[in-house]
């Protein structure tokens, strides 16, 4: 064998995968087919959160007086933004890089191919400077990604000029004067947000009843309230049934409430989901199993194949790179022999719009359907102090208990920074505390985090502050 593993795949699952084992004392090869850090640090992640830093910022400025400030007219250069957050990309590519090289892990720029082998399939390498590597391993893990699902059919298809994907809004020449978003979960909230803040009309539409539909009801609610205040529209229960182009912009049919309905802008962005990047790899010719573009695997990353694992989106939701890390992490120590826990930590989801939004576990409704009795607090940051003294009222913290053991089953914010405030109840489920620990825990005053501890206290009628 050439290596102890080789992972396909170099994002957020592939790359921490590599280094883990490399700590573990496995030789380990890595293969990229394009740039270190995958789609997420260069293409997602990173570079969106750069925008939106710029976005904010920006929209911050006609707010000055709101804290006895003053400062000449605001402007932006697009082009610049654009350049900022692609250098912010290049920068974490670079740390990538030196990762790599620290760790003593060979990189292989190419796309893989998986052919029969053993003790794990063998993997052809077509490199991207020209002529083909093949390298064996006793183990192989796929960490390939996803990319954006579209529907050529009725229209919803990058075409790079009129309709982009996220890849193509991350870069466009121009900030457009008026933007159609279709699809309204992480991705196409973020991006409206970020355009939406920098004085574009923007039409949200989602095909189910509400917006962000993975989230507790009453969040969905807020957000929706919140960024209809930011000038943002929706469309909701609205099934697109043809996107259109012309040289000057796109139009979108949609269907709702029994009516048809036609929109008009600039561009539009598809934010229907996204699809495992399976095509190409050799999994048909291996006979691995595939179910609805993503690999099947067991509860440590391994797949039906001798050999061969895969993690991260590939393998499956919650498509989140902290959960490709996590899920690479435990397959590679599970390779190695060590017993990690189980994949059964909780996963935080965070969409990084203004206002913000995060979340882990159970929502109110879904722990009502899993037969639990719960206990639910709420606390508004229109009474925390450090809130009010930032300017940063919105929102509110939720928190969901069994009401039989006291178990804390879920978490749900909306407001400033809240996605920097959820590891806490994080931290909580993982360590399995209960409404008393919680309670009973010191929060430092003035933060906005002291809402986190009153939503605790008033799921058990104690709430001191409202």
């Amino acid at each position: 064998m050439d290596f102890d593993l080789i992972v396909i795949g170099s994002g957020p699952g592939g790359y921490v995968t590599a280094i883990r084992a490399s700590q573990l004392g496995l030789k380990t090869a890595i293969v990229e087919r394009a740039e270190l850090g995958g789609i997420c640090l260069n293409w997602g992640c990173i570079p969106t959160k750069a925008l939106l830093k710029s976005g904010e910022v920006y929209e911050q400025l006609s707010h000055l007086a709101d804290y006895g400030l003053s400062s000449g007219g605001a402007s932006f250069d697009f082009p610049k933004i654009i350049e900022r957050s692609r250098g912010v990309a290049k920068k974490m590519e670079g740390g990538v890089a030196f990762l790599m090289k620290k760790h003593k892990i060979e990189v292989l720029f190419g796309v893989a191919t998986l052919e029969k082998g053993a003790p794990a399939p063998k993997v052809t390498v077509a490199l991207n400077a020209g002529g083909k590597r093949t390298i064996t391993a006793k183990h192989v893990i796929l960490a390939t990604g996803a990319r954006a699902r579209t529907i050529p059919a009725i229209g919803l298809e990058s075409d790079g000029d009129r309709v982009w994907t996220y890849r193509d809004a991350l870069v466009p020449k121009a900030c457009p004067k008026s933007l159609i978003v279709i699809g309204s979960g992480a991705i196409g909230i973020e991006f409206a947000s970020f355009y939406r803040a920098l004085g574009a009309d923007v039409t949200v539409i989602e095909a189910l009843d509400r917006i962000l539909p993975v989230e507790d009801e009453e969040v969905s609610k807020a957000a929706h309230k919140a960024f209809e205040k930011r000038g943002l529209k929706f469309r909701v229960a609205a099934k697109v049934t043809k996107l259109s182009k012309s040289k000057t912009g796109v139009s979108v049919a949609l269907e709702a409430g029994g009516k048809a309905e036609t929109l008009i802008a600039e561009v539009a962005i598809v934010a229907v989901g996204i699809t495992g990047n399976v095509e190409n790899l050799g999994l048909e010719a291996l006979g691995v199993t595939v179910d609805r573009g993503h690999v099947v695997t067991d509860g440590h990353g391994k797949t039906n194949v001798a050999g061969l694992y895969a993690i991260g989106d590939i393998a499956g939701p919650p498509w989140l790179a902290h959960k490709a890390s996590h899920e690479g992490v435990h397959c590679v120590e599970h390779i190695a022999g060590l017993k990690p826990a189980g994949l059964t930590a909780p996963i935080p989801g965070c969409t990084y719009s203004n206002p913000q939004i995060a979340s882990v576990g159970l929502t109110e409704a879904a722990a009502k359907a899993a037969g639990h009795e719960p206990k639910v607090g709420r606390f508004p940051f229109r009474v925390n102090g450090k809130a009010v003294a930032a300017g940063e009222i919105e929102g509110l913290v939720k928190t969901v208990f069994d009401g039989r053991t006291g178990a804390l089953l879920g978490a749900h914010m909306i407001g400033h920074e809240v996605t920097e405030m959820i590891q806490g109840f994080v931290v909580a489920m993982t360590l399995e505390a209960t409404e008393e620990d919680l309670m009973a825990t010191v929060f430092a005053h003035p933060t906005m985090s002291e809402a986190m501890h009153e939503s605790v206290l008033d799921a058990y009628g104690r709430a001191l502050h409202i």
